[in-house]
């Protein structure tokens, strides 16, 4: 029986985390994939938009059966983000945007996650405290507000909570009131809109009608777990850390920490990064041999474009470098740097250069 991939050595650790990024750039492209893409949007055209911790576990689309591609997520270390971030706040106005031109609304959805079975399951990001989670996320649903109007009628933010040992979605509506997925059963699917309209009276029934099949997908999703035996991963053995984006082919839990370039100080969740990779070679939960550095931007088409995508990517890889060797010298000198840009209409990654030290 094959090693679990947090124990091999690090040059195979390298190699199966980049054939699973060609392997998730050759499923998105598939032609039935396609097919799937273009149908789902035709019958449920709402931008859907997720904001979500790193953890990989947080699978939003594998979750709720939705195709690949249809979900924009948006990843942070603990999903902890701020609208005010002149990055963030730009990247989610375009994609809103894009959708109202085409006469669509759009669904915010802010998850936290938790456990129920075993607190320190939790997001560390939040010490492993979902009241704290749950707080941050109502939160952002209120800068949300402010951004696109209280009255919901063309951007619905929706807080989600995600309890990780089922892959069960719980939504929030006002003040304490939910709609826990994993308390239904199968035969609950057909109250689902009575449900989601008692929720959440003024989600917009177009709104509504494309959040429905997330839900019937997560409802079979999670009686697809009852009585099946899992690997709740609770023990840490994050080996790499990605900075950027493009790593939506990276949902192996426990496996990277990432950090998205939305905030303004990015060398304090570098930092952060680095203190969990330390401790996890420190003790021994992964080989000494070396971790990963990723960085990563996508870019939509070739030329200024990509040009661009590639500076902004040796950019972070070069200042997360900085903020490594100077928190953990010794850390450092087991760095595997790996640069890269991901054309984001096939989700292909190019490694731009690879094994470079880090910059002094």
């Amino acid at each position: 029986m094959p090693s679990p991939l947090h124990d091999r050595p690090i040059a195979e650790r390298l190699e199966a985390l980049l054939a699973l990024s060609r392997q998730h750039a050759a499923t998105y492209g598939s032609p039935s994939a396609t097919l799937a893409r273009q149908r789902y949007l035709a019958r449920h055209p709402t931008r859907l938009l997720v904001m979500k911790c790193m953890d990989g576990r947080i699978h939003i689309p594998h979750a709720t059966r939705t195709p690949l591609g249809i979900i924009t997520p948006f990843r942070n270390l603990g999903g902890i983000f701020d609208l005010g971030w002149p990055y963030l706040g730009e990247l989610v106005t375009e994609t809103v945007a894009a959708g109202i031109e085409a006469g669509h609304g759009a669904l915010l959805m802010i998850t936290y996650h938790f456990s129920r079975g075993e607190r320190r399951r939790g997001c560390a990001g939040f010490g492993c405290d979902a009241d704290a989670a749950l707080a941050h996320a109502r939160q952002i649903r209120t800068q949300a507000e402010r951004l696109f109007g209280g009255d919901h009628q063309q951007v619905y933010p929706l807080v989600c909570g995600f309890e990780t040992d089922t892959d069960a979605l719980i939504l929030h509506g006002e003040g304490e009131e939910t709609l826990d997925i994993g308390s239904l059963g199968a035969t609950d699917a057909a109250s689902l809109e009575t449900r989601v309209v008692a929720l959440c009276p003024d989600m917009p029934a177009d709104i509504r009608r494309d959040l429905l099949p997330l839900l019937t997908g997560n409802l079979a999703h999670v009686a697809s777990l009852r009585g099946v035996s899992r690997e709740l991963d609770i023990e840490h053995r994050e080996w790499v850390i990605c900075v950027g984006r493009g790593f939506d082919f990276l949902h192996l839990p426990n496996t990277a920490l990432i950090i998205g370039p939305y905030g303004p100080d990015l060398a304090e969740p570098i930092g952060t990064a680095a203190d969990i990779i330390d401790a996890n070679m420190a003790a021994g939960r992964i080989p000494a041999d070396g971790f990963m550095l990723l960085a990563s931007s996508p870019y939509q088409a070739v030329g200024v474009d990509r040009a661009r995508a590639e500076l902004k990517s040796r950019f972070l890889a070069d200042f997360a470098s900085r903020v490594i060797a100077a928190r953990h010298p010794r850390l450092a000198e087991r760095m595997h740097r790996r640069t890269a840009v991901v054309h984001w209409p096939t989700r292909r990654l190019d490694l731009l250069d690879a094994g470079q030290a880090a910059p002094r």
